[in-house]
């Protein structure tokens, strides 16, 4: 039986946003950028690094909506014609490479433990925040920039 399991965010939400030129979506807050390293631009639907060549959109995403003190919104990047994955009981490689902030929320959203870790050490800072049983959900953000990378849903 899986412990937890993380899925990259579903790429509907985001699919008209390519056909938009670079003046629209500057006007919405968002940038289009070509990746120029293969370990820079973490894609949140692919859950992989987008490598170099690939173009990505630079946005804003709420990806904390509670009613209360946590609700969280921050910066990710979403590769243009990425397709969703997800992982039972692991961290995709993406995770392994940054040095994370790991937040653990109940169902109420409110915050139950956090935890730094680098990516090496990332499966016991998340075992110790699942522990908990009122633990519903952690979320991961690079620990160095702050942004959003994925959630990770007890199952």
């Amino acid at each position: 039986m899986s412990r937890y399991r993380i899925a990259g965010l579903s790429p509907e939400p985001f699919a008209t946003l390519g056909a938009l030129d670079d003046a629209s979506l500057r006007a919405h807050g968002m940038r289009r950028i070509v990746a120029d390293s293969p370990n820079g631009y973490p894609c949140r639907i692919s859950l992989a690094d987008a490598t170099p060549g690939d173009s990505v959109l630079l946005l804003t995403f709420e990806h904390h909506p509670c009613d209360g003190p946590y609700r969280s919104s921050g910066p990710i990047y979403v590769r243009e014609g990425a397709t969703a994955a997800s992982y039972d009981d692991a961290l995709p490689a993406f995770l392994r490479t940054r040095t994370l902030s790991l937040r653990a929320y109940d169902a109420d959203g409110w915050m139950r433990g956090a935890r730094v870790a680098a990516g090496a050490e990332a499966d016991a800072a998340l075992a110790e925040l699942l522990d908990d049983p009122d633990t519903t959900e952690v979320h991961a953000h690079n620990a160095r920039t702050g942004c959003f990378m994925c959630r990770i849903d007890r199952v």
